[in-house]
This record gives C-alpha cells, sequence and structure tokens, in this order.
C-alpha cells in the first residue's frame, strides 16, 4: 500500500511538472538560399534529444519544431546548430505551457534557466502563452537594440542562463 502511494505520488508530480513546458517553436533563420540549405539545417536541429517533429515553410524560412513532453528544451543549442549549419536565427518565438507556473518579479524558471519576461503583463498567464526571446542570436539586432534599455543582468544565484523575452 505505501509503495502504492509513492508510485501515485511521483506521477502527480510529473505529470505538474511536465505540462510547465515549452511545447512548440517556431524559428526563423536567415541566410537560407536554396532547399538543400533547410535540409542541412533541419537534419542539424534534428540531432537534438528535445526535439520531436520539424516542419518546413521554405517560402518564409521557417521552422515549425515540436519539442518532445518532459525534455527540458535548450534554446542556446538551438541557436548553435543553426549557426554551425552556416546560418543565422531571424527569430524564436516559443509557447510556454503557463499551467503551475507564476510569474516572479518578471520572471519564470524553467529547467534551471530564468526567463526574464521585458514590458511585463499584469495579467495572470494560465494555458498556452507565446513568449519571444530577445537576447543577441535570438531576435534581429533591430529588436534586441530596441529593449537594450530594459534588459538587466538578473542574478538569481542560479547556474542556469537568464534570457530575455516579450509575451
Amino acid at each position: 500500500m505505501k509503495t502504492l502511494k509513492i508510485v501515485v505520488l511521483l506521477l502527480a508530480l510529473s505529470t505538474s511538472i511536465a505540462s510547465a513546458q515549452f511545447t512548440k517553436a517556431e524559428l526563423q533563420v536567415s541566410g537560407l538560399t536554396c532547399a538543400l540549405c533547410s535540409k542541412a539545417t533541419e537534419q542539424s536541429l534534428k540531432t537534438l534529444p528535445f526535439i520531436g517533429d520539424i516542419k518546413t515553410d521554405l517560402l518564409h524560412n521557417i521552422f515549425v519544431i515540436t519539442f518532445k513532453n518532459g525534455q527540458p528544451v535548450n534554446f542556446d543549442q538551438i541557436s548553435k546548430k543553426v549557426q554551425d549549419a552556416g546560418f543565422f536565427v531571424n527569430s524564436l518565438k516559443t509557447t510556454f505551457n503557463f499551467d503551475n507556473t507564476k510569474l516572479a518579479d518578471n520572471s519564470f524558471s524553467y529547467g534551471g534557466d530564468t526567463f526574464q519576461v521585458i514590458s511585463g503583463t499584469d495579467k495572470p498567464l494560465n494555458g498556452q502563452v507565446a513568449v519571444t526571446l530577445i537576447d543577441k542570436g535570438f531576435a534581429p539586432k533591430s529588436v534586441s537594440k530596441k529593449y537594450a534599455g530594459q534588459l538587466s543582468s538578473v542574478s538569481t544565484g542560479k547556474a542556469g542562463r537568464v534570457y530575455h523575452v516579450i509575451i
């Protein structure tokens, strides 16, 4: 009976942890000139363990990425894979499931990283919410420059990275 209670508790905890995660992303890549360039970038991205599926829009150079459930997402690895393929991330818009996640001081944590919300929202965030990364390497220079005065070096006391996002 005690073992059953422990299993049920672990299942409940893992379900609540899994619901608070990034579910998909829209990655726009600059520098793609042909279908072979797009295919090389897609193949590079597919090597990441947290990527489940990729759909490509060649007309707009966009990769719609679906993340694997329960796998922590690392955006720096996505950017590195694109750069290793010889291209640049032009924008990265992702969807975060805010169920069981609250903003504290206009930030939230995920996978050991902190996501600082610039131009924060006053309304409570629930369910699937679009989040756009605005740090250098994830957005055009004009966007990063626009928010440069609002970016802060948040010291969380944690070892993870601080990303700046807009909602």
